[in-house]
């Protein structure tokens, strides 16, 4: 009788899951399995072997298009947006920078504790002398990141990776009306490639560029060029990473994305920013009416807009180097472009760019 009493509490209250400890540990899994894939691959690399080729069959593709990875990215794009207390926010970021390998000398602000939540950190400014742009050469990198593949377009596909395919008009989608482009009307018999190419004696060309968690975020103009029309893809938002660009074929065309199209001195000119886990959100500066990932948009269909009016015939010019958008985590460009057959890439694939950096010239 003299003992005391033990209060217990229920157990579904012990072990009660907030919404925010789900999405920590669903971040920190991911984070994870993400460092354990590219290490993977870099050892690989390191031997000279080509990571072998393994396809995801229909159901597989199926049943990860399934999972509401739309859903979770626009609730992890409002965890991002949390404000965090002062005393946290060195802890956190260092976390992130420890695991992705993010050079904070390179930032405008070095200090962590001005960033006052993740949205902030991801999208961080550079030094103005961290990214000189290139002047000798044509076609820059619009973005730091990790070239995957690049060369001339062949039959009308597109490689994602080696070996890994998906079809140019699938990704680009129907032609763009011709006269807001600037072009001259393709006979109807071309394919859909031979269509794009609007000079005699041009090549279509393409460069896939991805973005780790831990690259600077925002990407700019890759060359002097006019950006006439805008399409946008409501998609799956399935990650862009290697290890799953080799083992989803057309994963591009199965993601939500941005395709910006126009024209600069040789012809066509297209990049496309490609969404991605957790990367639901791509800003493009001059476009305010773009709202990507959200709910009233449904899989399957895209909307068009087209920058050229009757004010504005010419389109939205843009100049090598100057800002064009931004994303909230890492994701992937994509250059399809139109140029001389005597263009040269100065790439390898697998190499590691920088925004500024070369990409080819004439």
């Amino acid at each position: 009788t003299d003992r005391k009493k033990l209060h217990t509490a229920p157990v579904g209250q012990v072990f009660r899951l907030r919404p925010f400890h789900v999405l920590v540990a669903t971040g920190g899994g991911y984070a994870g399995y993400k460092k354990y894939e590219d290490y993977k691959l870099e050892q690989l690399e390191k031997r000279g072997i080509e990571a072998p080729v393994k396809l995801a069959s229909e159901w597989e593709v199926a049943l990860y298009k399934s999972v509401p990875t739309r859903l979770l990215s626009r609730a992890w794009g409002r965890l991002n947006q949390v404000e965090l207390p002062t005393w946290l926010r060195k802890p956190v970021y260092s976390l992130y920078i420890w695991t992705f390998g993010v050079n904070m000398k390179e930032a405008a602000v070095e200090d962590l504790h001005h960033y006052r939540n993740l949205s902030e950190f991801f999208r961080r400014k550079l030094k103005p002398q961290a990214r000189p742009v290139c002047c000798l050469h044509s076609v820059i990198s619009p973005s730091d990141g990790k070239i995957l593949n690049f060369g001339q377009v062949k039959n009308c596909e597109v490689e994602q990776v080696k070996g890994v395919t998906y079809s140019l008009e699938s990704f680009l989608g129907p032609r763009i009306s011709t006269e807001e482009l600037h072009f001259s009307q393709a006979p109807p018999g071309n394919s859909f490639q031979q269509q794009l190419v609007t000079k005699e004696g041009n090549e279509l060309y393409h460069c896939v560029i991805y973005l780790a968690p831990g690259d600077y975020h925002c990407f700019h103009s890759p060359t002097d060029w006019r950006v006439s029309h805008r399409r946008h893809f409501p998609g799956s938002l399935m990650s862009v990473n290697p290890g799953v660009a080799r083992w989803i074929k057309e994963l591009f065309c199965h993601n939500e994305r941005v395709v910006l199209t126009g024209d600069w001195k040789h012809g066509f000119f297209s990049l496309t920013a490609v969404g991605a886990t957790n990367v639901g959100s791509i800003r493009i500066y001059f476009d305010r009416d773009l709202h990507t990932n959200s709910p009233r948009y449904s899989k399957g269909s895209y909307n068009d807009f087209s920058f050229v009016s009757n004010n504005n015939k010419e389109g939205i010019p843009m100049r090598k180097g100057e800002h064009l958008g931004e994303f909230n985590l890492g994701s992937t460009i994509v250059l399809i472009f139109e140029a001389p057959k005597d263009f040269k890439f100065h790439l390898k694939a697998g190499q590691k760019i920088r925004f500024g950096e070369a990409l080819g010239s004439l």
